[in-house]
């Protein structure tokens, strides 16, 4: 896309396309030093924030964040992993509660799939009316933008829905590609949004632009036989 992502590692996962084996939290004080190192040298235009194994992670992160955004206001999205594909949980419950109540109001755009937006509502997802639903009160309670995927749901489109803080709601549509070959469909969703909005895109055209990627990497990936399991998209 144009763009050049600089990372930071929270965690360190044995994982394969069968599945997530085990997952070892960085310390604390090395996820801020990466990223005090990135913060301090690069011309940082967007921030994407991926999986967060721990709460003391999270709060690291939050305090480096919330000084920085103060005088640097940047597009901030935030992917919440909470659980792998194979189902392996990839965040502590008492992270989730902290990660709600101090990051969230930090952020652009917020991506959960449907069971991570299910686990923030307590609510059951299967109707175009209930996502409505949960939209609402995850925009209303966190005051910002939730994008609600989904790639979960068991209908032959694949439809994501766009709430943001100000009352709108967009919807962006495509039709569902037979592949097992999904892993890291979220990630890069995400990291797309993040990258468009950085090239200085409105919020629903950056979903446009990253969706319209995701859907051609998963078409060109859908042939591939790489591992026994979920495999990778392709570029």
């Amino acid at each position: 896309m144009g763009s050049y992502g600089a990372t930071v590692i929270t965690a360190l996962t044995s994982q394969n396309t069968q599945g997530v084996q085990g997952v070892m939290p960085v310390p604390p004080e090395v996820v801020s030093s990466q990223l005090r190192s990135l913060l301090d040298d690069l011309d940082i235009r967007a921030i994407k924030i991926g999986q967060i194994p721990t709460q003391a992670v999270a709060q690291a992160i939050v305090s480096l964040l919330d000084s920085y955004l103060a005088k640097h206001p940047l597009p901030v999205v935030y992917d919440p992993v909470m659980i792998s594909t194979s189902g392996t949980p990839l965040m502590q419950p008492e992270c989730i509660e902290y990660v709600s109540d101090a990051l969230f109001p930090l952020c652009t755009l917020i991506t959960p799939n449907l069971p991570e937006a299910e686990s923030l509502t307590g609510l059951r997802l299967t109707t175009t009316e209930t996502i409505m639903e949960a939209g609402k009160q995850l925009t209303s309670r966190y005051r910002t933008a939730f994008l609600l995927k989904g790639g979960h749901a068991e209908t032959l489109d694949m439809t994501d829905h766009l709430f943001t803080a100000e009352g709108t709601h967009h919807t962006f549509t495509t039709p569902k590609i037979a592949s097992k070959n999904l892993h890291g469909t979220g990630c890069t969703l995400s990291s797309a949004i993040a990258t468009a909005l950085a090239q200085g895109n409105s919020l629903p055209d950056s979903v446009s632009v990253a969706k319209a990627l995701v859907t051609e990497a998963i078409r060109s990936g859908s042939s591939l036989h790489i591992g026994t399991g979920n495999g990778p998209l392709w570029f």
